[in-house]
């Protein structure tokens, strides 16, 4: 093999791990359960600190103590932290980022192949996702799903009909997936 082949191999290997593994989030992105953030402050080594958003939507951070992030931007994060510390520290300069969105997932139950949680890492449709979970098992009720979708505490459900969007028909059912939404194949 040649040096010309090598270098092929190197670039197309560069460019794989650029696609498999970057993911833009927008600048209006907002803090989940479960998201994994890099909190650090300017000047203050001691206060750089990985963190998991819990469950009720806060995160502890030294100094700041319980803070509320759920479903704010880390802009905004950036703020409410800063407030706490200002007790602290003159003009502390908090920092942010984003290094897991684990808390961006919809989930995927009943007949289908591979049934769990899926990664929401860009826009997502509901064909996409049974594509994801391997496609409906054999004994799956292809003319009864379901999207369950929970907004403002209230969860509605919104029908899907497979053979009619496999067919192209109905596409406004192929429904584009929020954070927690749960396809329900029976």
């Amino acid at each position: 093999m040649n040096i010309k082949h090598y270098f092929s191999v190197f670039l197309a290997g560069l460019l794989y791990t650029n696609i498999a593994f970057s993911v833009e989030l927008p600048e209006s992105y907002t803090l989940r359960e479960g998201d994994l953030l890099d909190v650090s402050v300017w000047g203050e080594e001691s206060l750089k600190k990985e963190v998991r958003v819990l469950p009720d939507g806060s995160i502890t951070f030294p100094l700041a103590g319980r803070v509320d992030v759920s479903n704010i931007t880390t802009t905004e994060a950036e703020k409410r932290i800063t407030e706490k510390l200002k007790t602290y520290l003159p003009d502390p300069q908090v920092t942010v980022v984003i290094s897991n969105i684990e808390g961006n997932r919809v989930y995927v139950i009943g007949k289908v192949l591979k049934p769990g949680a899926i990664l929401l890492v860009s826009p997502l449709t509901v064909l996409q996702a049974l594509s994801q979970a391997g496609g409906l098992d054999k004994f799956a009720d292809r003319d009864d799903l379901k999207v369950l979708r929970t907004t403002n505490g209230v969860q509605n459900t919104i029908s899907v009909d497979y053979d009619e969007l496999i067919e192209g028909k109905n596409l406004d059912s192929n429904i584009l997936l929020k954070t927690g939404d749960t396809i329900l194949v029976p």
